[in-house]
């Protein structure tokens, strides 16, 4: 277990890197192109949990418009991401948000209850921050530390001979993750 600790924060405490566009020194141990290559994969299944595209032409050309002058205006455009805007045909779920590398999301819900242009581009450039802010990367390394401790916890606290030694580690991977949503607010 105290191995398992030692390799899990060992890994996360040199995984140390310089955010070019923010400044900030971060804890993450994936590659920008890593981060791009996740967003694009993650895609197509995202979009098919909120109805897929949605079809409405004239509307996914307003949110890419849009999307693109907060890019190109923005520290964004010093970045290594591509940027892709979409909008989702889920007109129930009010929501917005990034994947890792420049997958931007707004579902039909949220797009239609906006009054003008600027309402989408505080919207979409809150996500867009998120992705320069790189803190899918800094989520993702966390969550790692976070198994590696919370797997650590498991190894210290279980003991085959006494049964409720198992609710004991279930407890720890459930503060784990009660951590990780934690951060991710913080993010917000």
């Amino acid at each position: 277990a105290l191995a398992v600790a030692a390799i899990s924060l060992f890994t996360y405490y040199t995984a140390r890197v310089q955010n070019p566009i923010t400044g900030e020194t971060q804890h993450i141990n994936i590659t920008v192109d890593q981060e791009i290559a996740l967003g694009l994969e993650a895609a197509p299944e995202l979009a098919q949990q909120f109805g897929g595209l949605d079809p409405y032409r004239q509307a996914q050309n307003l949110v890419d418009s849009v999307g693109q002058r907060i890019v190109s205006q923005s520290p964004a455009s010093r970045s290594d991401y591509e940027f892709e805007f979409h909008l989702l045909a889920d007109n129930q779920t009010v929501n917005a948000f990034a994947l890792p590398g420049g997958q931007v999301f707004i579902t039909a819900a949220l797009f239609d209850r906006m009054q003008n242009e600027d309402q989408l581009a505080g919207v979409l450039a809150h996500e867009v921050g998120h992705v320069i802010g790189r803190h899918s990367a800094e989520q993702i390394a966390r969550q790692q530390l976070t198994e590696g401790l919370t797997g650590a916890a498991v190894i210290a606290a279980y003991d085959p001979e006494n049964p409720s030694s198992a609710q004991r580690a279930q407890m720890a991977v459930l503060v784990g993750q009660l951590i990780n949503m934690r951060y991710g607010r913080e993010d917000e």
